[in-house]
C-alpha cells in the first residue's frame, strides 16, 4: 500500500503532463483557426462532462472533467456548412496551416522543454570509440581508433550518447558506420561476428567498445546546437521505432498507449528521485527534470505521429487537402467532403479499436 501511495503523485503528474500536451496540440489548431479567420464554435480543455463554460463572441470556452486533452470544434469540420468562415471554405494554405498547427505546437513544446532543461549546460555527451575487440582489430587495423566519434550508424545520425549503441543493437549482420576523427569523416563497414567483450567474454556483435565523449561548450552556439540535436534525435527515434514496428524489428510488447506512458513517467520519476537522494541530491528536482525530459519526447512523438498520412489524423487531413487540390487543378472537380468524412470515420473507429487493444495490453503487462 505504501508503494502505491508513493506512486500517486507521479501518476497524477503523468496524467497532467499527457493531458497538457494534447491540450497544447488543440491550442495550436485553435490559434491557427483564429489567425486564418475560421469560425471556432468551441474550444475545450479536457474531455467528458462540462464543468465550466463561457461564451465569448462566437466561441464557447469550456473546462471538462477528464484532464486528458481537449478539442477545437471549427465550423464546417466534418460536415457541410454554407458559412464563408467554415473550414472547408478556406484556401489551401490556410487549411494547411490549421491542420499542421497542432503538430507544430507539440514540436515547439518539446523544443522549449529541452531548451529550458539544458540552459546553462557546460557541454553535451556523445558516443565515441574507446577501443576494438581483438577480432575486429585483426581485420580493421587502425581504420578505427580510440577517440573516434560516431556520426552515423546505418544512415541514422547519432546525435547524443546512447544512439550508437541502440542502432548497432538493431542492426542486422552488417553495420555501415560513419566516424569522425580530427574533423574528417571515416566510413567503415562492419560484419557481425563472435567477439570478445572488454572482460574477455565472447558475444555476437561488431567488436566496438563504446564510451562517452564530451563536447565542451563554447557559449550559446553549443547550447543551441544541443537543443536542436536532442529534438531532432527524438524525431528520429520515433521514426526509427515506426520502421522497426513495420519491418518486424519490434513487437507489440514495444508498443505502448496512455497507460504505458503514465506507468513509464511514474517509474522514471521515482527512479530519478531515489537515485538523487541516494547521492544526497534534491530528489524532487531530479524527478521533475526526468519527467520534463520524457514529456519533451512525448511532445515530439505526438507531433510526428499526428503528421502521418493516415485518415482521422492531421496528416490524413493534409493528404486529403493535397488530393483535393490536385483533383481541382487536373480534373476541375473537387473530392466531395462526404467521402473524406466516411473514410476518416472508418479509420477513426479502427484507431480507437487499436488504442483499446493497446490499452488492454498495457494493463495486462502491468498486472501479470
Amino acid at each position: 500500500m505504501s508503494v502505491f501511495l508513493a506512486k500517486v503523485p507521479y501518476i497524477l503528474a503523468a496524467i497532467l503532463v499527457f493531458g497538457i500536451l494534447i491540450a497544447v496540440h488543440e491550442l495550436g489548431h485553435f490559434l491557427a483557426a483564429k489567425l486564418c479567420g475560421v469560425q471556432v464554435n468551441e474550444f475545450s480543455i479536457g474531455m467528458g462532462p462540462c464543468l465550466w463554460k463561457r461564451q465569448k463572441g462566437e466561441t464557447q470556452y469550456s473546462w471538462r472533467l477528464l484532464p486528458i486533452g481537449g478539442f477545437c470544434a471549427m465550423e464546417g469540420e466534418g460536415e457541410e456548412s454554407d458559412s464563408p468562415r467554415a473550414l472547408g471554405k478556406q484556401g489551401f494554405w490556410k487549411r494547411l496551416l490549421i491542420f499542421a498547427a497542432g503538430a507544430g505546437m507539440n514540436f515547439l513544446t518539446g523544443l522549449l522543454i529541452i531548451a529550458i532543461l539544458f540552459a546553462g549546460a557546460t557541454g553535451f555527451y556523445v558516443d565515441q570509440v574507446s577501443g576494438t575487440a581483438p577480432e575486429l582489430a585483426a581485420v580493421a587495423g587502425d581504420s578505427i581508433q580510440a577517440g573516434d566519434r560516431f556520426y552515423k550508424v546505418n544512415g541514422y545520425r547519432t546525435y547524443v550518447t546512447g544512439d550508437a549503441q541502440m542502432y548497432l543493437a538493431y542492426a542486422g549482420d552488417t553495420a555501415e558506420v560513419e566516424l569522425v576523427r580530427d574533423g574528417e569523416h571515416i566510413q567503415v563497414e562492419l560484419q557481425k561476428r563472435t567477439c570478445s567483450d572488454q572482460k574477455g567474454q565472447p558475444y555476437q556483435g561488431f567488436g566496438l567498445y563504446l564510451t562517452v565523449g564530451m563536447v565542451e561548450s563554447d557559449g550559446i552556439g553549443t547550447w543551441l546546437r544541443y537543443v536542436w540535436y536532442q529534438t531532432a534525435d527524438y524525431v528520429q527515434i520515433v521514426w526509427f521505432s515506426l520502421q522497426q514496428l513495420v519491418t518486424g524489428g519490434a513487437s507489440m510488447d514495444d508498443v505502448g498507449g496512455p497507460v504505458a506512458i503514465v506507468s513509464t513517467i511514474t517509474d522514471v520519476g521515482m527512479e530519478s528521485q531515489q537515485q538523487a537522494e541516494a547521492n544526497d541530491q534534491n530528489g524532487t528536482l531530479a524527478a521533475i527534470r526526468s519527467i520534463a525530459s520524457f514529456a519533451a519526447l512525448i511532445a515530439v512523438n505526438l507531433a510526428v505521429m499526428n503528421l502521418l498520412p493516415i485518415p482521422a489524423l492531421d496528416g490524413g487531413h493534409i493528404l486529403f487537402l493535397i488530393l483535393d487540390t490536385l483533383a481541382a487543378k487536373l480534373f476541375r472537380r473537387r473530392i466531395p467532403a462526404k467521402y473524406e468524412n466516411a473514410i476518416s470515420s472508418v479509420f477513426l473507429v479502427a484507431l480507437m479499436g487499436f488504442m483499446l487493444f493497446v490499452t488492454a495490453h498495457d494493463i495486462f503487462k502491468l498486472i501479470r
